[in-house]
């Protein structure tokens, strides 16, 4: 009876914690639409989201509903959606490839995407029928599949994946900065480079339609397999003795995380730290068993993201950092922290 009570208010106490994190999640996203070069109250944005959804008949100022519902809120939405599958990638990866440091990268898809959306901006790739997103989606699916066929070839065990994924990283960023060199001009070079860091500038309602369900989809699908992944920390021959289909569940998973990584890097571009810091520090919060790992790091992805975007807005006056370099600039010190506090004693 007395572990029984223990269990249930530990439960008790992580459901607090994600209502709490929810009610974050959607204060930092007000805050997203709210801030800007044109500052907006906050209750001016929940009267214009009633108007548009329930059809309310609040008197508004159009320029200010066009800003919110037009840009700023499309742009938070899809900002939570990419850091929510980023973090869930890196959470899934590092469970299944038993590396504290793999993350939605280690598959060679950003490099692949990053080769892709170039082959399109500077190369023409696609006849004008491919837009910069199809690009970077089709080359890191390509990535995908060159690294899949490098690691089943050479064995298939988590270390040849991981081996296979840097060889396809190296490859494909060799690619992209021959087209660079070789074929840009100055002005092509700084929109490829502006877009390789990350950017969430060009975002609009279209990618909010494929980012949210493709996000919840994955979310979903990971949570049917977090008592798999919970054995594979343990290894493969743990998982197997368990049960588990080893094979066909690793499959399944890494399809799944390449499948929401290029989804993502095709819309925003790469994105670092988001994958390998917040799963490390959801942790901490929750403990390592995945059915409680996976909500927190979900949650937690889409809170970072959204509060990275907003100080990419504001740190520097008049101006937008990509993405990526806010996400590093707090990441890299957050992962450091991390590693500090998990230090094995001497």
């Amino acid at each position: 009876m007395r572990h029984a009570s223990i269990a249930h208010r530990g439960w008790r106490a992580l459901l607090v914690l994600f209502v709490l994190a929810v009610v974050a999640l959607g204060f930092v996203i007000s805050l997203a639409v709210s801030i800007g070069e044109i500052s907006i109250p906050v209750d001016t944005t929940a009267k214009a989201v009633a108007n548009r959804l329930l059809g309310t008949g609040f008197e508004l100022s159009r320029i200010h509903e066009g800003i919110i519902w037009d840009y700023r809120l499309s742009r938070a939405l899809v900002a939570a959606s990419a850091g929510a599958a980023l973090a869930l990638c890196g959470a899934v990866l590092q469970a299944l490839l038993r590396n504290p440091l793999a993350e939605p990268y280690v598959l060679g898809i950003s490099a692949g995407a990053s080769t892709g959306a170039v082959a399109v901006m500077i190369l023409g790739f696609g006849y004008g029928v491919l837009t910069l997103s199809a690009g970077a989606f089709v080359g890191a699916v390509a990535a995908f599949l060159l690294v899949s066929l490098l690691a089943v070839g050479s064995g298939g065990g988590t270390d040849r994946i991981i081996l296979a994924g840097v060889a396809g990283s190296q490859l494909f960023n060799a690619l992209t900065s021959y087209i660079v060199t070789t074929s840009a001009n100055a002005e092509q070079a700084r929109g490829v480079m502006f877009w390789l860091l990350g950017s969430l500038s060009g975002v609009r309602w279209p990618d909010v339609y494929l980012a949210a369900p493709v996000a919840i989809a994955g979310f979903l699908v990971c949570m049917l397999y977090a008592r798999a992944l919970d054995a594979f920390t343990f290894g493969t021959d743990a998982a197997a003795a368990l049960g588990i289909p080893v094979a066909g569940i690793r499959i399944v998973l890494l399809a799944l995380t390449a499948l929401l990584t290029a989804t993502m890097v095709s819309i925003v571009g790469s994105i670092g730290f988001v994958g390998l810091v917040i799963p490390h520090a959801a942790r901490f919060v929750v403990g390592p068993g995945h059915g409680r790992l996976l909500p927190a790091t979900a949650i937690s992805g889409a809170i970072f993201m959204v509060v990275a975007d907003i100080v990419s807005r504001v740190i520097i006056p008049q101006q937008v950092l990509p993405i990526g370099v806010v996400t590093a600039l707090f990441g890299a010190p957050a992962f450091a922290l991390i590693l500090y506090k998990a230090r094995r004693p001497a």
